[in-house]
Formats: C-alpha cells, sequence, structure tokens
C-alpha cells in the first residue's frame, strides 16, 4: 500500500539546477529518517543525501556545497534541491529510508541526465 512516487527529474546543461520531489502515500514518514539515492548503470544505489527526523542533515562528499535535501512532514514529501549540476550526477534518483529494518519497497525514481 506504501507507494514513493519520485519527480523532478529531467536533463540539463552541466551547471544547472533541479528540484526533485518524493511524495509518500499510504504512510507517514515524519518518523524516519529519509534519503536520496541515485542509481547508474552496473552500480549499486547510493545514498547521496539524507534528513533525520530533527531535520539534521548528512550529504555524501561528492555534492557537499551543491545539494540541499529537505522534508515537509505535513506534505509527507522530501525534496533535493540540486544546484551546480555535473555530469557525474547522472543517474537515477530514488527515496527511501535510511534504516534498511524501515526500508519501503522502492518507487521508479526520477531521471537525472546531465550533459557538459
Amino acid at each position: 500500500q506504501v507507494q514513493l512516487v519520485e519527480s523532478g527529474g529531467g536533463l540539463v546543461q552541466a551547471g544547472g539546477s533541479l528540484r526533485l520531489s518524493c511524495a509518500a502515500s499510504g504512510a507517514t514518514f515524519s518518523g524516519y529518517t529519509m534519503g536520496w539515492y541515485r542509481q547508474v548503470p552496473g552500480k549499486q544505489r547510493e545514498l547521496v543525501a539524507y534528513v533525520s527526523t530533527d531535520r539534521s542533515t548528512n550529504y555524501a562528499d561528492a555534492v557537499k556545497g551543491r545539494f540541499t535535501v529537505s522534508r515537509d512532514n505535513a506534505k509527507n514529501t522530501l525534496y533535493l534541491q540540486m544546484n551546480g549540476l555535473q555530469p557525474e550526477d547522472t543517474g537515477v534518483y530514488y527515496c527511501n529510508t535510511v534504516k534498511v529494518a524501515r526500508r519501503f519497497v522502492w518507487g521508479q525514481g526520477t531521471q537525472v541526465t546531465v550533459s557538459s
């Protein structure tokens, strides 16, 4: 019944920006640390950024200073503001809980493609 729907991806030039959204239905995620993951062909999903229940945030070194993760618990929505995009940011972006034991079923993800 729980569904995660990612949106906001697209094709952008290097240096551009995108704002990703993750809407959850069938559950309330206010009690979970929520993260954004990126997957590229032939690789495992990689945690890019996450926001805890107290709204503290953490980022992978590669995106630190360029990405901002936030949450709106009232709307059951997670966001990722992506600035200064680079080709290495290309991939399919997914949202989910960070704690594996509380993991929801993965959604479809949203494609981000950055051209040089």
